[in-house]
This record gives structure tokens, sequence and C-alpha cells, in this order.
């Protein structure tokens, strides 16, 4: 029986996000769509460019980097296809921090996104001058910290997670003795808390898109929908997490929907997950989990800003001009390495 844990967060003021609006993107013709997809085709090829996409990025984007041999995948699937692929230019479409990791584990390769303006709100959240402050007031613990986070904050941590390696990774921690200070998403951190039974302390950061789902319009979604199953990334709040059928990473959440018997699923993450969930559930019907309060437009908002930053035009424009390229000194890229290849390497012993 896992023990009943205080919330343990830290006692940190952390800086105001300021998110952006939702872009409003043009629309195009059909003509013109595929004329933009092959011009982008043709760049890739010329510069041994290779179209890296995350799962909450938009449907052309995601699609594109299939057709082009690329991958559509989390966060830690992408850093391992960079560090795997020949091409000298890794193109990242998703957010700042991904970019930043594939330049850490690539520093001898040219590494694109879209906007580097594409940032998170857990990265936002946790500046790298209080959390480091923070994490020399608690020296006796490992520093774990989630993949969203900046370079610098990657650097000053012990070891890199996902939300897919989290769990078993502090169970290996506890297991060695060590104390945990984890950082940001604190409800990813509570939910690994109550799994394994580790007290931690949380740095007090979390997902804008996530924070917004709303547990009471859940419980009367389900009635609504009594043949769904409900799916959750444990970077949601609690009492979103504790109506869930399946708590897991992208990747859990997209397999589910593939395997589960369920007609029927409702989705509280990013709603660009949705379009890997129809490829491999085609017969499938796809709910959002609410996120409307008062004076919201729609029923379900689950779209982060920053991911939606990141467009056909914009891609088309840095491998034309060259712009947006990512940089990491190669100092500060050996140290953050560090942390992130224990992540990798422990993935490996855990195939095996």
């Amino acid at each position: 029986m896992k023990k009943n844990l205080q919330e343990n967060l830290a006692d940190v003021t952390i800086p105001d996000v300021n998110v952006p609006p939702h872009p409003v993107h043009l629309a195009m013709s059909t003509r013109e769509l595929a004329q933009l997809k092959e011009h982008i085709k043709t760049m890739l090829r010329r510069q041994d460019a290779v179209l890296v996409a995350h799962y909450y990025t938009d449907a052309l984007l995601q699609d594109l980097a299939d057709e082009t041999g690329g991958c559509v995948a989390d966060s830690l699937e992408m850093a391992r296809f960079g560090t795997t692929h020949p091409a000298r230019t890794l193109v990242v479409a998703g957010v700042r921090f991904m970019g930043e990791t594939a330049k850490i584990l690539n520093n001898e390769k040219r590494v694109l996104m879209p906007d580097l303006n594409a940032t998170c709100s857990l990265d936002e959240g946790c500046p790298i001058d209080l959390f480091a402050a923070f994490c020399d007031r608690h020296p006796d613990h490992t520093v774990v910290v989630y993949a969203n986070t900046s370079a610098e904050v990657k650097a000053r941590s012990d070891w890199v997670v996902t939300s897919g390696i989290a769990l078993p990774v502090i169970r290996h921690l506890a297991a060695r003795g060590e104390k945990i200070l984890w950082g940001p998403d604190r409800h990813l951190g509570r939910y690994v808390q109550q799994l394994t039974g580790v007290e931690m302390i949380l740095w007090p950061g979390s997902c804008v898109v996530h924070e917004e789902f709303k547990a009471g319009a859940l419980e009367e979604m389900c009635r609504r929908h009594p043949r769904a199953a409900v799916l959750v990334h444990p970077e949601s709040p609690r009492e979103v997490v504790a109506q869930a059928d399946v708590i897991g990473s992208t990747t859990a959440l997209i397999e589910a929907v593939r395997t589960l018997p369920h007609p029927e699923f409702i989705i509280a993450t990013d709603a660009g997950i949705f379009n890997k969930m129809r490829q491999a559930a085609p017969d499938k019907i796809l709910l959002g989990a609410p996120t409307a309060g008062e004076g919201a437009s729609c029923e379900s908002c689950a779209r982060c800003p920053w991911m939606e930053m990141n467009t056909l035009e914009k891609l088309a424009r840095t491998l034309e001009n060259g712009h947006n390229e990512v940089e990491v000194s190669p100092q500060l890229a050996t140290r953050a390495r560090i942390p992130i290849q224990r992540m990798l390497d422990f993935a490996r012993t855990l195939k095996k």
C-alpha cells in the first residue's frame, strides 16, 4: 500500500508566463497546399535534412514528416531519432526545448525550427536562476527534471525524464536511497509520488494546456458517453487524473486507442494527438476532455498555442533562408548531455 504523501511544493514564486494567443492561419487551396509541400520536400532532400515533429503539432506537419522519412513522436523518441538518423540537418517541429535537446545530442549537426519563439509554460516557469538557487538549498537531493526545460536547467540536473520513463527512473533512484528534487511539472510529480510512495520536493510549475481540464465537466461528459474510456496525460490536475481509465504518455495514450475495445475515448491532452490516434484506430470516436469554463468559446480548447506556431509556411521559410537555427554552446551541451544520456541509457536497459 502506498503512503498517503503530503504535497511538498517548493516555496518558490515562479514568474508569470506570457501565453500567446492562438495564431490565425491563412487558408490555402488544395493546389497551393500541394505545391508548398512539394517545395518543402525538395528543400529537405537538397539540404540533407529530416523533419522531426511532435504529436501535438499540426496534422499537416506530422503527415509531411511521415511522408519524407522523418519522425512523429513524443519527446523521448524525437531525441533518439536524431542521434541515429544520418541527415546533417534536423528540422524540429515542436517547442524550443525539443530543438535544444536535438542540438545537445547532435552538436555537430545543424538544427532548425520553424519558429524559435515556440516555447513552453513549464520551461518558462522554471528559469535557471531560481531553479539553481533552489537546488543549491537542497544539496543532498538528486535533481530530476522533466524534459520540458531549458538546456541550462537540464545542465543543472542529475537526470532528465519524459512522462513515459519517469516512473521507472524514480523507482530506480528510490531503491538506491536517494532523495528527489523534482521539476518543473507538479502534477506529473505528484502522480509519480502516488505510484511510487517516494517523498519528493516538487517545483510548482504546470502546463497551461493540461491545467485547464475541468474535473466536474469531465464527470458530466462521462455520464453522456458511458461507453467511453477516459485517457489522461499525467500533467493534468489530480481530480482529472483520478477519473482516468488509462494514464500515460502521448505514446501510451495512442496505443490505448489502438488496443482497447471501447468504441469511444475521452482524451485529456493536447488535441494535436488526434491525428495519430485516428490513423491508429480510424473506427474509434475521439472526444476532447472538457476545458470549458465561464466565457469559453469551445467545449474543449486543448491546443498549445506554442505548438501551433509551427506551420508549413514557416517551415518553408526556415529552409529557404536558414534562419531559426538552434544554438547551444558546446560547453553547455556537454553538461546538459550527461543527464539526458543517463535517461537514454536507462531506457535501453528497460528494453533489455
